[in-house]
């Protein structure tokens, strides 16, 4: 049945052309953006460009804001349009749909990570040490914590709008806290405790390990693994909080 959801999904996104297009083709040109933003800057001279390291910390930013807009959006449609709830009088599990779901949304993110990452390697060269394989691999983490969010949170939201207002709580302080404008061990005690427990720091850190190594660390694949542990956590919790549809 899980797989069965998920087939169920990507027919339907092979339809949807917007989502698609948002899906594949918005980071890219966000990325772009960013690149024309810092083009040619360093912070010192003989440096590496501003955009080596910006742009890498864009390749998990941009797929899971994106990830997570269309998941919740697209999750909150299934149930008050009551496709969710003719799913749910079958004898499928609650968790084989949500796992469906999450399948399939992955499989487009998996997708978009290897789009803005041959934009940022081929036309932007990104240089940095590490191998484009373990970004690649971070970003499609990342863009899946985006899924998992998104389908949590879509069970607590009855419209399309509420499902966008939870930007502002589970994915703006995240953005703000996980080290890319200010270094973490620069913040107040406070903000710092807590962001070392926020999943997308676990992401920056792992790309910061990939930037300065030409091998792959014990470091970056202990953030590797407890990524895919939150990813799985949320998705378990998102099973449990599932409801037919919005009342």
């Amino acid at each position: 049945m899980l797989m069965a959801t998920a087939r169920r999904v990507l027919e339907q996104l092979r339809h949807d052309h917007r989502s698609v297009g948002l899906i594949l083709v918005v980071p890219a040109l966000l990325l772009t953006a960013v690149y024309f933003l810092y083009e040619n800057e360093t912070l010192l001279p003989g440096q590496p460009r501003t955009f080596d390291r910006v742009g890498l910390m864009m390749l998990v930013i941009f797929p899971f804001v994106v990830m997570f807009l269309v998941t919740s959006i697209t999750m909150l449609r299934e149930r008050t349009t009551g496709t969710l709830e003719r799913l749910l009088t079958t004898p499928v599990h609650k968790a084989d749909l949500l796992f469906g779901y999450g399948l399939a949304f992955s499989i487009m993110a998996a997708l978009q990570s290897l789009v803005a990452t041959a934009v940022a390697y081929w036309i932007f060269g990104l240089a940095i040490k590490g191998s484009p394989g373990y970004v690649v691999l971070i970003a499609v983490l990342n863009a899946v914590l985006g899924v998992a969010l998104g389908l949590l949170c879509s069970a607590f939201a009855r419209t399309e709008f509420q499902a966008v207002q939870f930007m502002p709580v589970v994915v703006v302080p995240q953005i703000l806290l996980c080290g890319l404008f200010v270094a973490r061990d620069r913040m107040n005690e406070v903000l710092e405790a807590i962001s070392n427990v926020l999943p997308l720091t676990f992401s920056v850190d792992a790309l910061q390990e990939i930037a300065r190594n030409e091998a792959a660390t014990e470091r970056l694949w202990q953030d590797a693994g407890i990524m895919a542990a939150i990813v799985l956590g949320v998705l378990v919790l998102a099973a449990m909080t599932l409801r037919r549809r919005s009342a």
